[in-house]
């Protein structure tokens, strides 16, 4: 029997009718794939709005207990574009962007500059004067050579840039080595930790900063990785940057304004797994860095975060449309039923790059018989093309089908490639039974327009 949606890993939007056909926020799967095709990204509206208050409200809850302020950034990197930005900020949330097409995105959304970060471990200078001509409300500094860049143009332009120092506390949490940014042998940030005798390489840059007038330090930045459903983390390394904030205020008198703990929260991708609740990550935080702030006898700062998967992955899922579907004898005796649809590894490049597990069912009808061992895999030219390893569909699942996969609203469009000259899938937001396309699907046409020789 088909397995019944509804719950996670699937947005709050989706259910099945009586059919068995899967409905996103009131429209059919099957309206959506005749209207615009598939494959293609269908992100529920409501559910991200919902997501983005959860986070909100939680923290500022939470930090209010303990007497601390809080903002939340939308951490853009997830999925960006225009519609998104106005819905996170019209929900209360800031925007942080990590490269200047991201920000110019944020812009043209009116989110305005002072709600909005720029990141990046290698700033080109055009990034750099496009966040001060915006009037950023901070520039992340992830090096010491960029202290200089940043000071020379805002000296450039006669104004002072308001930065954060992005640190490595050493603490390290998330999925996979290449998600897991806090420990000191990758290319993000300056660590807390050095020789003996000297200062360390956090401390270096932070001085820098207090050193160059152009520059007004608002405060310290720390991420410690990705898709973390432990929240003990998250205070480890949050004690960590208030101890270089007490040793910075007890150096020179000043003590910076704001900490950034970051993002990552971790969401559910299969069934039975739990995602992290706002309300409780909130909490457990705000408590711990009040006792640090005690400890260290410090008041505490203003606070900032940055999810970005939480709050668009759920509500995103792929459709697709099954193609070829093949038995394959395993060594071991079983049969797997490579099941292959319409896009794959450039629309979901996750599996292939961190081994990253997905839930999909088929989603236009109901099904009776029994499930089956099934792979489904993309149409490139490429063994590895993989978009969920392993998961059990009806043995009947056949060439024509719908199917979707859940979980897919944060980086599977951003970070989408044209691998074998595919085109990318639109984005299509869906709300109270109607669908808009948010962002257009490429064309052939769109390919050749970049060819010098086309």
């Amino acid at each position: 029997m088909t397995t019944s949606i509804p719950g996670e890993p699937w947005s709050t939007g989706v259910t099945r009718d009586a059919s068995g056909e899967a409905v996103v926020a009131g429209v059919p799967v099957s309206r959506l794939a005749a209207e615009h095709g598939t494959p293609a990204y269908v992100l529920d509206e409501a559910d991200v709005r919902t997501r983005a208050r959860a986070y909100r409200r939680a923290f500022e809850t939470a930090f209010a207990e303990v007497g601390a302020g809080v903002d939340v950034y939308y951490a853009g990197k997830a999925f960006l574009s225009v519609a998104v930005a106005r819905w996170v900020h019209e929900e209360g949330l800031r925007v942080d962007t990590a490269s200047g097409g991201e920000l110019a995105v944020a812009l043209r959304a009116g989110v305005p500059g002072a709600h909005l970060g720029l990141h990046g471990n290698n700033k080109s200078d055009d990034e750099i004067a496009a966040a001060l001509e915006a009037g950023v409300g901070r520039i992340i500094v992830d090096s010491l050579a960029e202290v200089d860049r940043v000071a020379a143009a805002a000296a450039a332009r006669g104004v002072v840039a308001p930065v954060m120092v992005r640190v490595t506390t050493g603490v390290h949490a998330g999925g996979h080595e290449y998600i897991s940014t806090a420990h000191e042998d990758q290319k993000f940030g300056l660590s807390v930790h050095g020789r003996e005798g000297e200062d360390s390489p956090a401390t270096t840059a932070l001085l820098a900063v207090l050193a160059r007038p152009e520059l007004h330090l608002l405060g310290i930045h720390s991420h410690i990785g990705s898709q973390i459903l432990d929240a003990s983390g998250f205070a480890v390394a949050a004690r960590a940057v208030l101890d270089l904030r007490a040793h910075l205020a007890a150096r020179t008198g000043v003590l910076v304004e704001e900490v950034d703990i970051g993002g990552g929260y971790g969401i559910a991708y299969l069934p039975g797994e739990v995602a992290l609740d706002p309300a409780r990550v909130a909490k457990d935080i705000s408590v711990a860095l009040a006792d640090a702030s005690v400890d260290l006898s410090t008041p505490l700062p203003r606070f900032s975060i940055e999810p970005g998967r939480a709050i668009v992955g759920p509500a995103g899922l792929t459709l697709y449309r099954v193609g070829t579907v093949k038995p394959v004898q395993l060594s071991d005796g079983r049969v797997r039923t490579y099941v292959s649809v319409d896009g794959g590894m450039s629309d979901n490049i996750r599996p292939a790059l961190y081994g990253a597990q997905y839930h999909a069912e088929v989603v236009g009808r109901l099904s009776e018989a029994e499930p089956v061992l099934a792979r489904v895999v993309g149409k490139h030219c490429e063994s590895g093309d993989i978009v969920v390893h392993e998961v059990l569909l009806p043995a009947d699942v056949r060439e024509g089908d719908l199917l979707a996969v859940a979980a897919t609203g944060a980086y599977g469009r951003s970070m989408a490639s044209n691998y074998n000259l595919l085109t990318r899938p639109p984005v299509v937001a869906v709300t109270d039974g109607a669908s808009r396309v948010l962002v257009r699907r490429e064309t052939v046409d769109d390919l050749l327009a970049l060819d010098a020789d086309a």
